[in-house]
């Protein structure tokens, strides 16, 4: 390991730089983590790596926090017994059109809501069996059930990448309140293999989304951004051919406080 300090946009952080060789442009450079580890009056985080779930499958209920339900009538989470520090296995567990789970972190109130002057940074790590047979979100979403139904973004508030064309090609998008921005091009999975999906909402002015560290595009503007309470959120639903399981190692989430 070699620990280094970096200084960007006002933000003092220290990193990796054998671990994580992307940081310095990755999508934590101008969070102000150490900040708010020192002070919570400057922001506050989300951080879940599942190390506290129990490893039998949920379908329909609450677990730790989060919400699972069902796509249609099929779908549950459980954590794998072989993967280290802690994997969530999100799986469609049939391969009907629309099978699967949509999960959702719904303790207490929504924790996260895009307002001028306070930056929202998210970031999560996972792979994707079946990759090219998923109809996929990750992201930030208003409280909703079914974030994809029909083949369809129908979350009227979020932000995050996605996938309705069962190929593994995500895209990037956000809705506010009903009105959505045009998807743009992201990265495209490949099986099993992991990778890093990131944003950082810029006030309520642009949102930057970051693949593995590497900023792809600042994309999304004021009219799109959802302007209400969002949460950490995740389907993972059949194509209708295979039965595809999102890995979810961990999914990060901080805001800046006013």
């Amino acid at each position: 390991m070699g620990t280094r300090s970096s200084w960007k946009s006002g933000k003092m952080n220290f990193w990796d730089n054998q671990i994580n060789t992307t940081f310095k442009t990755g999508v934590w450079a101008d969070c102000p983590l150490l900040a708010i580890a020192l002070d919570p009056t400057v922001g506050y985080v989300f951080f879940e790596d599942f190390m506290n779930w129990k490893g039998a499958a949920i379908e329909t209920t609450n677990m730790a926090g989060w919400t699972v339900t069902q796509g249609d009538s099929s779908g549950a989470v459980s954590i794998s017994d072989t993967a280290q520090g802690g994997v969530l296995l999100i799986d469609s567990a049939d391969t009907d059109t629309g099978d699967g789970v949509n999960l959702q972190y719904t303790e207490g109130t929504l924790p996260f809501i895009p307002v001028a002057g306070q930056d929202i940074w998210f970031e999560c790590r996972l792979a994707v069996d079946e990759f090219d047979d998923c109809e996929f979100f990750a992201g930030l979403s208003a409280v909703d059930t079914t974030i994809i139904t029909g083949s369809d973004m129908t979350s009227a508030n979020h932000i995050g990448f996605e996938c309705l064309t069962d190929d593994g090609v995500l895209l990037f998008g956000a809705e506010k309140a009903g009105t959505e921005a045009t998807p743009v091009a992201s990265n495209t999975l490949a099986e099993d293999t992991y990778v890093r999906l990131g944003f950082k909402v810029n006030g309520v002015t642009d949102v930057t989304h970051y693949v593995n560290g590497v900023a792809i595009a600042t994309s999304i503007l004021t009219a799109n951004i959802p302007i209400v309470g969002l949460t950490p959120s995740f389907v993972c639903q059949s194509g209708g051919t295979q039965d595809p399981i999102v890995h979810l190692d961990w999914v990060k989430c901080v805001q800046v406080r006013a």
